[in-house]
């Protein structure tokens, strides 16, 4: 019987999921800038986070470009992606958020709202696309937004970071409802969040 060599599934790993980690690697980066820029306070830290989710969005897009064109889709891959997506599109998002000035009470809990959703969203996909895969078909269309959608997201903070119009200048100010703190601008992720896990609303799939 023939020992299974050390770090053999990385060996098994197709150009499309080198890709997919590499997205999931720009993610993780991103988070770490953000808590970069909230310890040194360094703007460029927050914009190079907010630079690698287009970055992330490129390798995305390319990992199922690539799997298609050398048909070697698989459920490992289609998993992987997942994961990468949580926290490129998902996570990192809500991180540099935070790191803007978004850090009331309430502003928390709707971005750990947006991201159970990004979560929620992707899982539903899997179990379509696996349930449909079990009978020869492909997803024809997304319910709810993908989760990429997140980079406009991140686009926005982006251009408050250029205005300047993070932490107490932050757009739209704040309002203290209770106990805690909501700056009204953290409620597009309520909306982003709600779009992706939305049941009526049907994008095609490209």
């Amino acid at each position: 019987m023939t020992r299974p060599r050390h770090f053999s599934m990385l060996r098994d790993f197709h150009l499309a999921d080198w890709f997919t980690l590499a997205n999931a690697v720009c993610g993780v980066f991103a988070v770490f800038a953000a808590m970069r820029f909230l310890q040194d306070g360094v703007v460029r830290d927050l914009m190079l986070g907010m630079a690698l989710i287009p970055l992330a969005f490129v390798f995305d897009a390319l990992d199922g470009r690539i799997a298609r064109w050398r048909k070697v889709a698989s459920t490992l891959g289609r998993e992987l992606d997942s994961l990468a997506d949580v926290i490129s599109f998902g996570v990192a998002p809500a991180a540099l958020a935070y790191a803007c000035g978004l850090q009331g009470g309430w502003d928390m809990l709707v971005l750990a709202y947006f991201v159970g959703c990004g979560v929620s969203r992707l899982a539903r996909y899997n179990v379509t696309a696996e349930t449909l895969a079990d009978g020869g078909d492909t997803v024809k269309h997304f319910e709810g937004t993908p989760i990429p959608t997140s980079l406009l997201l991140v686009v926005l903070l982006a251009v408050a970071v250029w205005q300047e119009a993070i932490g107490d200048a932050v757009w739209f100010g704040v309002i203290q409802l209770g106990p805690w703190q909501l700056h009204p601008l953290v409620l597009v992720f309520a909306l982003s969040g709600s779009l992706m896990i939305s049941k009526t609303l049907r994008i095609p799939k490209p």
